[in-house]
């Protein structure tokens, strides 16, 4: 699914008005007969007050007709119209009056000063101010009228984004004078501001309606921004030949753990063979020998000379990908071996955890990555590779160009996981929970991303598709335990119904 910027929304709307073709007007009735049905189905106390807050703009005209739409379905809807400059959007002025022959005493128009009206905590308020338009901070009037709605306690609804919220950059925005909504109504497609974790207090639970805007328009919009959804797994699921052997499934070598550490190993390597690698070889020291054997039979162990730590490197060109970082640490002859690692560009590599601090040490070795590497930080890593980011957006920015400038994947964990590439596409991910917020839950998906490539995956695949399946078995466990209990293992547990899920339309 593309995400548009507000200025390709408005875009995508006159293709469908030009080329549906459709009346602006007769558009926005569509838009709110969908707004005002999921209200109807949600909202099902017929007495409570409904407020709808409006606009000059496109929105404010939603709004009204979604008044009209609950007058008429016997809903108590009072609708209040800013208008003090005396120019509103055309259609937002033919809802006026469409509201106004129905019921006049059902609207109220604001052209100087607003009594505002007592708010009440049962009370559900309709936000439909200002949409996709809005460029800068709001101010005045506005300003007030959002932070007193705010202040109600009443429950809150936005329509297409809350108002004073921006679609994509909020770096300098006034968050005083955003609706916090509880719930936001979109229309189409998500905005790239709903999913940056500093928003969720202002669009709370998101739901998309889709009110039939042009398919063929929408494909027309070039984008670099998308989220992966379950047919787009499911098309990069490979196939295994009826002929398929060990030999043939791809060999994956990790190198993980230190004293102390050693779980990160066991994790990663559990979660490489449950993703379906034919051999998996894990690299670890000495003394985490019979621990590994033990808890994993199936692996092969390669032991490092020392007893506590890495300090060396194996030939990687006996392996199809590498995976590096979970829980090494960051002495310094295991940075030499990272590097001497880096320098082999033997084959594909996943790089996680103290191998991305190790290069955040050692940023001169960043251009001795292998191109189309997979490097998986969470935030926290990810500034220290980049410089401290004041907030979501820039950390993408920068992950962005990071991607391009070093010619690799870079996903950066989280809620919406995002995969930033080469190229400078960004594909977010929508499996996942908050339940996977746990200690070795970023070892499971080293494990998954390395095997995937192992047994041929390209990079841009392995990256998508692995993340994917990361997410889906956490749901599927948060399903089954809850997310308070969902612990790393678990994730690995449900890999198996997982990939049953996705090979299963």
């Amino acid at each position: 699914m593309k995400i548009l910027t507000g200025g390709q929304f408005r875009e995508l709307d006159l293709y469908t008005i030009e080329h549906e073709p459709i009346a602006s007007i007769d558009l926005m009735e569509r838009a709110s007969r969908a707004i005002a049905d999921e209200i109807l189905r949600t909202c099902t106390d017929e007495q409570q007050r409904i407020i709808i807050f409006c606009g000059p703009g496109g929105n404010g005209g939603d709004g009204l007709a979604v008044a009209r739409m609950l007058l008429q379905a016997e809903r108590n809807v009072t609708a209040y119209l800013f208008n003090v400059t005396g120019h509103i959007n055309p259609d937002c002025a033919t809802n006026r009056d469409r509201l106004r022959e129905l019921n006049e005493d059902a609207l109220i128009e604001v052209t100087s000063e607003l009594t505002f009206p007592d708010l009440h905590p049962d009370d559900l308020v309709i936000d439909a101010l200002f949409g996709t338009g809005l460029s800068k901070p709001l101010s005045g009037g506005f300003a007030l009228v959002t932070k007193r709605i705010n202040q109600s306690n009443a429950t809150i609804v936005s329509i297409d984004v809350p108002s004073g919220l921006m679609c994509e950059d909020n770096t300098y925005n006034d968050t005083s004078f955003i609706i916090r909504a509880s719930r936001t109504l979109s229309i189409q497609v998500p905005k790239l501001a709903f999913l940056f974790p500093e928003n969720h207090r202002f669009v709370g639970d998101v739901q998309l309606l889709d009110i039939g805007l042009s398919q063929k328009g929408l494909e027309s919009i070039k984008s670099h921004l998308w989220m992966t959804e379950e047919p787009e797994a499911r098309a990069l699921l490979r196939r295994r030949s009826p002929f398929a052997h060990k030999g043939s499934m791809g060999h994956a070598l990790l190198v993980a753990g230190h004293e102390g550490m050693t779980g990160a190993a066991i994790l990663s390597t559990r979660a490489a063979l449950r993703t379906g690698a034919g051999k998996v070889t894990v690299q670890l020291p000495r003394a985490a020998l019979n621990i590994m054997q033990t808890a994993v039979p199936e692996a092969i162990v390669q032991t490092d000379v020392d007893e506590s730590i890495i300090t060396t490197s194996l030939d990687a060109a006996n392996y199809q990908a590498l995976g590096i970082g979970p829980g090494i640490g960051t002495d310094r002859y295991t940075a030499a071996a990272l590097h001497s690692y880096l320098r082999q560009q033997a084959c594909p590599m996943v790089i996680d955890a103290d191998a991305i601090n190790i290069l955040a040490e050692n940023p001169e070795w960043l251009r001795e990555v292998p191109a189309d590497s997979i490097l998986t930080p969470h935030p926290g890593e990810l500034d220290r590779l980049v410089g401290h980011c004041t907030n979501s957006y820039e950390r993408l920015t920068r992950a962005r160009n990071f991607a391009i400038n070093f010619r690799v994947f870079l996903i950066v964990k989280g809620h919406y996981t995002q995969i930033c590439t080469p190229t400078g596409g960004i594909r977010f991910n929508t499996t996942g929970n908050a339940g996977m917020a746990t200690a070795g839950s970023g070892d499971v998906l080293t494990g998954i991303i390395t095997s995937l490539l192992a047994q041929g995956c390209l990079p841009a695949e392995a990256a998508q598709l692995g993340v994917y399946l990361h997410g889906l078995a956490g749901d599927l466990a948060a399903a089954a335990l809850s997310e308070e209990a969902l612990i790393a293992s678990d994730i690995i547990n449900h890999l198996p119904a997982a990939f049953k899920q996705l090979k299963t339309p």
